[in-house]
């Protein structure tokens, strides 16, 4: 049965969303779970995702997983990773939540591009300043939390989407408000901490008398 068929649009546009938002903060780990998904014939991929199943692909993905699990637990590496990614983790997403749908179904790939893509900088940018203010700690066991509570974020949105794919379109809209609301209070936090750095290093212009 083709995968198109065998998915109904609901499970298609929780899919997209899933891998949208996955995308934005273990890219990699999309990659290699959702292709290693299809190779082991545990889930069928619809045909616009299949490339992912290929070994090559697979061998890529895994050695930038293995890569992404050490450097997003080293403190000020791990924003430094988040930065380069920034341009990668957004269109990623995009693509991956379009490749759902496919070329056949151009409308509705284009819509899935653009959710993927908006969960995508959502995400990425709930890690990237969640993870700037936890580097204003000294130690580093809250970068070691948050960064294990992304790797079990991942595969378990990811399984969600393929056995309750309602319920993952629930708890991917339900992060997604958590999110925005973390963004907004951390770059305020961050804004203010910036602020006293430049007072304090003398950065900020004198007022004259």
């Amino acid at each position: 049965m083709d995968a198109l068929q065998a998915l109904g649009t609901p499970e298609l546009i929780a899919l997209a969303a899933a891998l949208g938002w996955a995308s934005g903060l273990r890219l990699y780990a999309v990659l290699a779970f959702t292709g290693l998904a299809g190779y082991a014939g545990w889930v069928e991929l619809p045909p616009g995702l299949q490339v992912l199943q290929h070994p090559a692909l697979l061998a890529g993905s895994g050695f930038m997983l293995f890569v992404e699990f050490f450097a997003d637990k080293i403190p000020g590496l791990d924003s430094l990773w988040d930065l380069v990614h920034t341009v990668v983790r957004i269109p990623a997403g995009a693509a991956l939540a379009a490749g759902v749908f496919g070329a056949d179904q151009a409308t509705a790939a284009t819509l899935a591009a653009l959710l993927g893509g908006t969960l995508a900088a959502t995400s990425h940018a709930a890690k990237a300043t969640t993870r700037a203010a936890a580097n204003t700690s000294p130690e580093p066991f809250s970068n070691i939390g948050l960064s294990l509570l992304g790797d079990m974020a991942v595969p378990s949105v990811l399984w969600l989407a393929f056995e309750q794919p309602l319920l993952a379109l629930a708890v991917v809209a339900l992060a997604v408000v958590v999110m925005l609301v973390v963004v907004w209070l951390l770059s305020k936090f961050l804004v203010r901490l910036w602020a006293r750095l430049k007072t304090l290093y003398g950065m900020t212009p004198s007022t004259p008398a």
